[in-house]
C-alpha cells in the first residue's frame, strides 16, 4: 500500500508540474451597461498579452502585455505596452496564480480564465517582431532592438498584433482574433482592430514560410496593398 501511494503521489506531482500556461485562455463578464465582454489572454515563451473587447460587435476596449515569468505559484509581468496607462510601461507586478490544465486564475481575482489552447496546434506559436520588410522588390531590415515595435503574439489558435515604443511609453495600435496555417497559408480571422472596427469579420489569407526559423508572410494588408514581412522570434 505504501508503495501504491508513494507512486500515485510521484504521478500526481508529476502532473502538477507538467501544467503550463503557455497558450491561450478567455474569459467572459457582462459589464454595467450590459454588453458582453470578452477577455483573452495569450501567453508565449517569455512574452504575454492581454485584451479586452466587445464579444458581439469586436469593439476594441484594452490591452497590455510585456514579459512575464513562473516560479512555482509566483508569475512576475514586466509591461511593454498599456493602451490606457503609459506609466504602468517598465514597471513589474508579481501575483499569485491558480493554474490547472483547464484554468488560470489570479489569487484574490474572482475571473477564472479558460483555456482555449494549448500552443498548438498552429505552426507559429511564439513571439515575434517585425524584422524586415520588402519594398519595391528590395528587402529592407528592421533592427529589433530598437524601441519602436511591433510584435505578434501567436498561441496555437490565437493571434495579436500590437505597435508601440518602449522609450517614449506610446501604445500605436493592435488587432487580433484566430488564425490557421495549412498548406503553407496563414489565415487570420479578425475579431478585434483598435484603429477601425470596420475590419472586424474580415479574413486574411496570406503565405508563409518558414526560412531560416524566420517566418516569411507576404499577401495583401486588410486595406488591399501588397507586402512581405520578416519576422524573428523574440530572444
Amino acid at each position: 500500500m505504501r508503495i501504491t501511494f508513494l507512486l500515485m503521489a510521484l504521478i500526481i506531482g508529476t502532473t502538477v508540474n507538467a501544467q503550463s500556461v503557455i497558450g491561450a485562455w478567455e474569459n467572459y463578464e457582462t459589464n454595467a451597461q450590459g454588453k458582453q465582454l470578452r477577455h483573452v489572454v495569450i501567453f508565449a515563451d517569455g512574452y504575454q498579452v492581454l485584451t479586452t473587447y466587445d464579444a458581439q460587435s469586436g469593439a476594441f476596449v484594452h490591452t497590455n502585455g510585456g514579459l512575464w515569468s513562473l516560479e512555482g505559484n509566483t508569475m512576475t509581468e514586466t509591461v511593454e505596452f498599456h493602451s490606457d496607462d503609459a506609466s504602468y510601461v517598465g514597471k513589474s507586478v508579481s501575483f499569485e496564480i491558480r493554474l490547472t490544465d483547464t484554468s488560470l486564475q489570479i489569487v484574490g481575482d474572482a475571473r477564472v480564465f479558460k483555456r482555449i489552447d494549448d500552443g498548438t496546434p498552429g505552426a507559429l506559436s511564439g513571439a515575434w517582431l517585425m524584422s524586415g520588410r520588402k519594398r519595391n522588390g528590395e528587402m529592407q531590415e528592421r533592427d529589433t532592438s530598437r524601441p519602436r515595435k511591433t510584435m505578434k503574439i501567436l498561441s496555437g489558435t490565437r493571434f495579436q498584433w500590437i505597435a508601440y515604443n518602449t522609450e517614449t511609453k506610446q501604445f500605436m495600435g493592435t488587432g487580433g482574433g484566430s488564425y490557421t496555417t495549412e498548406n503553407g497559408k496563414y489565415t487570420e480571422n479578425i475579431e478585434f482592430f483598435s484603429r477601425d472596427v470596420n475590419r472586424v469579420g474580415a479574413s486574411l489569407e496570406f503565405d508563409f514560410e518558414l526560412i531560416d526559423g524566420k517566418w516569411h508572410h507576404s499577401g495583401f494588408s486588410s486595406k488591399g496593398d501588397p507586402l512581405y514581412e520578416v519576422w524573428s522570434l523574440r530572444d
